[in-house]
């Protein structure tokens, strides 16, 4: 309100400064001043033919000049300025005064947004930006969210971001602070779990353990905690318990599940025998099965694999899955014949024969 006073005022003060003259009478060209003068100038052609310095004829014209001129000199003084012109002057200021205003405002308001509010220069640098660094918007989440404690969606959107960050601390505070404004969940108390065991080093801690025990009886699919309840018992030394918490994921996972190859590391870390991907129909099956009946299933898809590739060899992904097949299950010689096989079907396709030796190094072996 007070930027539009200021405006008003200085508007009001450039109309005054142009139209003050317009609104006032203008003064008589001369005063009894102007008859003087004239009245002196006869004398002076009085003495001058006294002297002798002008002869009669031109005494008399200059007379008749002077004389007109006091004439006309009489008459301005008796004739004021014509009221009729004041008072057009005066219209024509008042109507520029009061018109100007009335057209801008009759032209701001269908044009313009009288009703947008004011957006003070602080709000302005609280509010993000997408080209601004991340340090910057993470403060100013921060910054927020300390005045708006409650704001459960600001936690649960800075939390993983923190984490991200490497600010642990700071990230399990939002952990926690998202838990109590947006309710319990098997995510969030699975990424509060991830928090506390990154910010100890990677060693899943009691506490974490506790969070990622609660995410499973909330959800007993939540594959992080189920990962990290793996690792714990590989941390503690019960490498068989590992591998049965993994095993089993493996199993109840689809076929492009993107965290199988991490569980499938983690299985031959502590031993295990990964189970190869299966189709969505074979998980299903595989669900009720005892561990004698699931590899045996298991071998029979590597075996079907393997006589498919035989047949079309073209399948770099294909091959490499089969000889990490045979690593795992303990099979070396049938992993280095399918190695042969798979460098024999490719050795004509330079692009897929260097797919395939990428993938053997992956896989730790000489590509």
């Amino acid at each position: 309100m007070m930027l539009w006073f200021l405006f008003a005022l200085m508007t009001a003060a450039a109309i005054f400064a142009v139209l003050w003259p317009l609104s006032r009478g203008s003064r008589p060209q001369n005063d009894g001043s102007e008859a003087a003068v004239y009245k002196d100038q006869l004398a002076e052609i009085d003495r001058d033919v006294s002297a002798g310095l002008i002869n009669a004829s031109e005494a008399e014209a200059a007379r008749v000049e002077i004389s007109r001129r006091l004439l006309a000199a009489a008459d301005n003084r008796r004739d004021p300025p014509s009221g009729s012109n004041i008072g057009l002057r005066r219209a024509a200021a008042v109507i520029a005064l009061v018109g100007l205003p009335v057209v801008a405002v009759a032209l701001y308001y269908p044009l313009g947004s009288p009703r947008l509010g004011d957006f003070p220069l602080a709000q302005r640098a609280r509010t993000p930006d997408a080209t601004q660094p991340l340090d910057t918007l993470v403060a100013q989440v921060e910054q927020h969210l300390e005045q708006n404690p409650t704001d459960g969606r600001g936690w649960n959107v800075l939390a993983p971001v923190l984490a991200r960050l490497g600010r642990y601390d700071d990230a399990i505070r939002a952990f926690r602070n998202s838990i109590t404004y947006n309710g319990d969940s098997a995510e969030r108390r699975a990424d509060l779990g991830e928090a506390l065991v990154a910010a100890a080093g990677g060693v899943v801690t009691a506490e974490a353990k506790a969070e990622f025990e609660r995410a499973i009886a909330l959800n007993a699919d939540e594959v992080k905690a189920s990962y990290f309840l793996g690792l714990a018992a590989e941390q503690d030394g019960r490498a068989a318990e590992a591998a049965s918490i993994w095993r089993a994921m493996l199993a109840k996972a689809p076929a492009n599940a993107p965290w199988r190859p991490l569980v499938q590391a983690a299985l031959v870390r502590v031993g295990g025998s990964p189970v190869p991907a299966l189709s969505d129909d074979a998980v299903a099956a595989a669900k009720d099965m005892n561990e004698t009946d699931r590899s045996a299933m298991i071998r029979g898809m590597v075996d079907r694999l393997a006589t498919r590739l035989k047949q079309n060899g073209d399948d770099v992904e294909g091959w490499l899955r089969l000889v990490r097949a045979y690593m795992v299950m303990g099979d070396p010689d049938k992993a280095k014949g399918a190695l042969k096989d798979a460098r024999q079907a490719v050795a004509n396709d330079p692009e897929r024969l260097r797919q395939l030796n990428e993938g053997l190094k992956n896989l730790g072996l000489d590509g």
